[in-house]
């Protein structure tokens, strides 16, 4: 039960590392009329869920595998193998944001030496330090197996993205709570496709959304940072 309670707490919404200042995309997809009912709000989730597999969920998995050996070295080519492959400040300024935010609550939480040079290595700029490779680092130490954390990265892009939906759209707790509901039916299949990947193979190929996310740079009205 300690362990559920683990993947529980640091699987929450809510949990304090700035999730709720970014939309993912989906502010600018709702300016631009990509997304414009709960339909067209499933599709979009549903696709950036699928991209984010195939660079964060990608990241993590990697991250997960090496902090168990313990050695910083690799988690620091896990991170910039990552960070070299996301478009657009904004992306990578949540990336980093979160991450940080993440492993200083780690840190608090479960001291451990490999997350304490981690976390050295963020401050001093030897790396970006980004939420994927933080979070598969802190579950790895938590005990966490790598599919259950894999779950966790799903249900973070997802929950985030309909969190923001509700401040920005049209559209109801019951509407949000089924896309989520059936978007969780995917993940075994996501997870059977991204875990065999190698680091060299994460890649994602998304233009629209990568346009939305330096439409929204350029944006003078927004509600989110991203």
């Amino acid at each position: 039960m300690t362990r559920l309670l683990r993947i529980l707490q640091w699987g929450d919404g809510t949990l304090p590392v700035g999730a709720f200042s970014f939309s993912n995309g989906l502010e600018s997809a709702l300016q631009t009329g990509i997304v414009q009912d709960a339909a067209s709000l499933k599709r979009f989730v549903q696709g950036v869920a699928w991209q984010s597999a195939g660079l964060d969920g990608v990241a993590l998995l990697h991250a997960h595998r090496v902090a168990l050996v313990g050695e910083l070295p690799p988690l620091l080519a896990v991170d910039q193998a990552l960070m070299i492959r996301r478009v657009g400040q904004e992306q990578r300024q949540m990336l980093t944001r979160m991450g940080k935010k993440l492993t200083e609550l780690g840190e608090r939480l479960l001291p451990h030496p490999l997350q304490t040079q981690w976390l050295a290595s963020i401050r001093d700029g030897r790396t970006a330090g980004s939420f994927p490779v933080s979070a598969g680092m802190l579950f790895a130490l938590l005990g966490v197996a790598e599919d259950e954390a894999f779950a966790v990265h799903h249900y973070g892009v997802v929950s985030m993205m309909l969190g923001a939906a509700l401040r920005l759209m049209k559209v109801d707790h019951y509407s949000t709570q089924r896309i989520a509901f059936e978007l969780h039916d995917e993940v075994d299949e996501i997870y059977r496709q991204k875990a065999t990947c190698a680091l060299d193979d994460m890649a994602s190929f998304s233009p629209v959304f990568d346009v939305l996310v330096a439409h929204h740079e350029q944006a003078t009205v927004r509600m989110f940072m991203n």
